[in-house]
């Protein structure tokens, strides 16, 4: 039944080329810990069980919206090995600027990229859900590495659009669901 989320990681798309992931949307994903191991805790008759690690990833979670206003939490989840939780940019559009990148001019060759400029164009976007992860993600490093100097993230996540709200209620069962299915 739940076949698409079950498909293995490394073959989902990490982005969508051309999509801001900053725009308003709800967005499901997936934050995995370095080569899967299970520093968040353990299931024991399908409910998790928090390891200090665990309850650390847990409260930092619920903080997302203190440091991003236009965000909502939805449905969550800490797995032994992964999170599963769903973020939703709810960003009023009246007061969204974006800059036109079709009429950036193209460099030349006699251009000499400055460092801090060549940052800011790879980095996320303030406020964009890469730059939210990415702030968890580092809260929960510096954190959890104050028990185990060990710990880490696989680097990137992984995520999909969420689209309608008949998607969402499937997703939604799926991340409560996850602890059940744990094998």
């Amino acid at each position: 039944m739940y076949s698409f989320y079950r498909k293995k990681w490394h073959n989902i798309p990490l982005r969508y080329p051309g999509r801001d992931y900053s725009l308003p949307g709800k967005y499901f994903v997936t934050i995995c810990t370095e080569n899967k191991r299970k520093w968040f805790g353990v299931i024991l008759n399908g409910e998790i069980h928090l390891s200090d690690i665990g309850s650390i990833a847990h409260k930092l979670w619920y903080e997302i919206p203190q440091h991003f206003p236009d965000i909502t939490l939805d449905e969550f989840i800490i797995m032994p090995d992964h999170i599963h939780g769903i973020i939703i940019i709810n960003r009023n559009l009246e007061n969204y600027v974006v800059g036109s990148l079709h009429a950036t001019n193209l460099p030349t060759p006699d251009d000499v990229p400055v460092k801090n400029e060549t940052m800011s164009s790879i980095s996320p976007q303030s406020g964009s859900l890469s730059a939210i992860i990415r702030s968890y993600k580092s809260a929960v490093t510096r954190n959890a590495r104050l028990i185990n100097v060990d710990f880490s993230w696989q680097s990137r996540f992984y995520d999909t659009i969420i689209c309608t709200s008949g998607q969402l209620s499937r997703i939604r069962k799926y991340i409560r669901n996850n602890p059940i299915t744990w094998v």
